[in-house]
C-alpha cells in the first residue's frame, strides 16, 4: 500500500485505525522510511503510536478533519482508509495536492444490508470519478490479490519481493509484531468480537 501511494521520506501521512494490526504495521514502515505518520486511534493507544514515533488523533474527534490540517496545513500526502462511507470522502478532502487516498476496506459499512459486491462497486466507482477530477488527487482501492489471475508471474514477484523486504525488517527489529490476544480456533466468534470492538492494540490470533 505505500508503494502504490507513492510517498517518500519527508512526506506525511494519515493512518486511520492506526492501532490495528495492518495500521500498526503502516505506521512502523512509513516511520522506517522516514515519513511523517498521523495515526487516528482511541485515547487509550496514543502513547504507544507516540513510542512509536506517530502523532496520535482520537478517531471519535468531531474536529478529526481540524486535528489533521493543525498538523498538516497543506493537506497529507497519503491517507490509508479501512472505514469506508463518509470516512472516504473526508479523507479525500485531507490530501495535498497530488496526494493518494489508498482505501482497503470497508469496515463501517460491514453491517449493510446490501449485497457486499455492491457495495464494493459503488466504491471502486467513486473513487474512480474522484481521481478523474481535476484536483491533482488520485484515489485508489487496495486488493491484496489484484493480478493473481491477469498477470500470475509479476503478482508473485512482487509478493515475494514484498514479503522478503518485511520479514527482513523483522528479523532485524525494525518492525515488531503486535498481538493483541491469542485465542483458541474454538473461539474465533469472540476473537472477531475482540477484533471488530476497537479495542484491540494490533492482531487477534486465532491458535489452531
Amino acid at each position: 500500500m505505500l508503494r502504490k501511494a507513492r510517498v517518500r521520506s519527508g512526506q506525511t501521512i494519515l493512518v486511520h485505525g492506526a492501532n490495528g494490526g495492518v495500521g500498526n504495521t503502516l505506521v512502523q514502515l512509513a516511520r522506517h522510511s522516514g515519513i511523517r505518520v498521523i495515526g487516528t486511534a482511541s485515547t487509550r493507544h496514543h502513547g504507544a503510536l507516540r513510542a512509536m514515533g506517530a502523532e496520535p488523533i482520537d478517531y471519535d474527534d468531531p474536529k478529526l478533519s481540524d486535528r489533521v490540517r493543525l498538523i498538516a496545513p497543506r493537506g497529507v500526502d497519503a491517507v490509508f482508509d479501512h472505514l469506508g462511507g463518509p470516512s472516504f470522502e473526508r479523507s479525500f478532502k485531507l490530501l495535498a495536492p497530488g496526494g493518494t487516498l489508498v482505501a482497503y476496506g470497508v469496515a463501517a459499512q460491514r453491517d449493510a444490508t446490501s449485497n457486499m459486491l455492491i457495495t464494493f462497486l459503488g466504491v471502486e466507482g467513486r473513487l474512480t470519478m474522484w481521481s478523474l477530477a481535476p484536483n491533482g488527487r488520485r484515489a485508489l482501492f487496495y486488493n491484496f490479490w489484484t493480478g493473481k489471475h491477469i498477470r500470475p508471474k509479476r503478482f508473485w514477484l512482487r509478493l515475494a519481493s514484498d514479503l522478503t523486504s518485511v520479514l527482513s525488517l523483522l528479523a532485524e527489529g525494525a518492525v515488531t509484531p503486535h498481538v493483541a490476544a491469542c485465542m483458541p480456533l474454538a473461539e474465533a466468534g469472540a476473537a472477531m468480537t475482540l477484533a471488530e470492538s476497537r479495542t484491540a492494540y494490533g492482531k487477534v490470533v486465532l491458535v489452531p
